[in-house]
């Protein structure tokens, strides 16, 4: 697959609404409003994420009430705000590369620094811009060898 340079496909201007799109989103997610969270965000039906957990990849999501509700009580006070490392895009794809500067009380924890990198993809369908694909980790402080080889175990 080919990527371009956003001047030369997708606007440099449909790349910033989606950047300030998935700040606003990462906002009210981190402040556990979940219902303001769904209503902004697009997911495809193919809708994969790798989450900054770790565990296998989940294919769709569930946004049922009961849900949406569960993650409202695990994630909390938080805030949120993006860092662009880099963006591709072409005519239907857009792909994100930043940094989720970001803290809250996430499941019962006291507020903390949670900052994650991350891969986002969208895709064009008709006309607005689906998330595909979210591929978030919290190694934005770089490890030794030992560490990395231990998450490598799953230790």
């Amino acid at each position: 697959m080919l990527l371009v340079q956003p001047s030369l496909a997708a606007s440099s201007e449909t790349v910033a609404e989606l950047i300030r799109r998935t700040e606003e989103q990462a906002r009210a997610f981190n402040a556990g409003d979940m219902w303001r969270w769904h209503g902004m965000i697009r997911l495809s039906d193919d809708f994969t994420l790798m989450q900054p957990f770790g565990g296998p990849m989940s294919h769709g999501f569930d946004a049922s009430p009961a849900r949406l509700a569960e993650l409202s009580r695990s994630f909390r006070n938080g805030e949120a705000k993006l860092e662009r490392v880099i963006s591709y895009a072409s005519d239907d794809l857009v792909v994100l590369a930043f940094v989720e500067r970001q803290h809250g009380e996430v499941l019962g924890l006291p507020d903390q620094d949670w900052s994650l990198r991350v891969t986002q993809v969208y895709r064009r369908q008709g006309p607005h811009w689906q998330l595909v694909h979210r591929h978030a980790d919290p190694l934005v402080r770089p490890i030794g060898l030992d560490q990395a080889s231990a998450l490598a175990r799953g230790e």
